[in-house]
């Protein structure tokens, strides 16, 4: 209450990043996200129409910040979703932006921008072109971005595992020695503090690597090579049963597909890898990536090659955000339109 009793003093957007996981939303002006709820994927009942339940988050959003939708414009994150550069694809992107637009307008919002959130990622790491690798609730999507576009010509590569299964692997793991959960909450609470990524997989599998924590209202929790083998699946996903390339062979892959198609005369765009999202996170992620890029790419593509971990950790798509709003042109921001992205 004495935060947002504030929000007079401090003009700005409000700012969503309403994406999978879990919705951050704010004002522009502040240093960091003032909330955290379910994401509009998650309100009412799955097969309710879109419009109800986009209605009913930005509702629930508006009322929990204590603002009124026709005093602010608005800046938030949409889902990185169908993928490809077919017709279909771009009307079910369109699909969704148009959904949002009619139901923001309908409540009054004088401006919006809609952006998608591995745009917002590369932009918090003061970028405009680069690669994004965005680790997802579900899937892992690396995304190549020039001059602020989606180059969806290039191609986005998606590895079937995100969050979730990682989440997944740590409980698989500590049952095979008897230990059960009753919440994923819980399980989620020990790999967002205890794992990381390994720079050496098999050497890290010689290390005594047991560390403890105690989760509040549950109690006291060991792991040991559990730390590291939850986020090799990432690079080695067969080992965790998903069939999928990894991680470096998607980015690699990728960067390939950037180089053939000759976009630009600047070969090094796409040589700039910013991570996004929680498990992104990971420390040691971004270290290893990067190893195993320069293992996996030629010596011509490798030189130069740079990964960022997440520059403001899980709320990095939320301050790209906040980087557009305090950016956007005063005349664009205050029309009731949508601002072009």
């Amino acid at each position: 209450m004495r935060i947002y009793g504030q929000r007079a003093q401090v003009p700005g957007s409000v700012i969503i990043d309403g994406c999978s996981g879990y919705c951050k939303f704010g004002w522009s002006k502040y240093a960091c996200p003032s909330g955290r709820s379910a994401t509009f994927l998650e309100f009412r009942n799955i097969e309710s129409p879109m419009y109800a339940r986009l209605r009913h988050f930005f509702g629930t959003i508006y009322s929990r910040m204590q603002v009124k939708p026709s005093t602010q414009p608005i800046v938030l994150s949409i889902p990185i979703c169908h993928y490809d550069d077919t017709d279909s694809a771009k009307a079910s992107r369109r699909q969704l932006k148009d959904a949002i637009h009619s139901v923001l307008f309908d409540m009054n919002v004088p401006a919006v921008c809609a952006v998608n959130q591995a745009t917002l990622a590369l932009f918090a790491a003061r970028r405009t072109s680069g690669i994004v690798v965005n680790i997802g609730f579900q899937v892992t999507s690396v995304v190549p971005i020039l001059n602020g576009k989606v180059t969806r010509k290039v191609g986005v590569e998606v590895i079937g595992l995100g969050a979730l299964k990682l989440t997944g692997y740590l409980k698989e793991l500590k049952q095979q020695n008897n230990i059960n959960f009753e919440s994923l909450y819980t399980v989620r609470t020990l790999k967002e503090n205890l794992c990381y990524v390994a720079a050496d997989y098999k050497t890290e599998l010689l290390k005594d690597t047991r560390a403890s924590m105690e989760v509040p209202a549950v109690g006291w929790f060991t792991l040991s090579k559990e730390r590291f083998q939850t986020g090799e699946i990432l690079f080695q996903p067969r080992i965790g049963g998903v069939c999928a390339m990894g991680l470096h062979q998607a980015v690699a892959l990728c960067m390939d597909h950037c180089h053939a198609a000759e976009l630009t005369c600047d070969d090094t765009w796409f040589k700039t890898i910013v991570l996004s999202r929680g498990t992104a996170c990971l420390p040691g992620l971004a270290e290893r990536l990067e190893k195993e890029l320069h293992e996996t790419l030629s010596p011509s593509l490798a030189n130069g090659l740079r990964v960022i971990p997440p520059p403001h950790g899980p709320d990095t798509a939320w301050f790209g955000a906040k980087f557009v709003s305090n950016h956007v042109p005063r005349d664009l921001v205050h029309k009731k339109e949508a601002v072009p992205t």
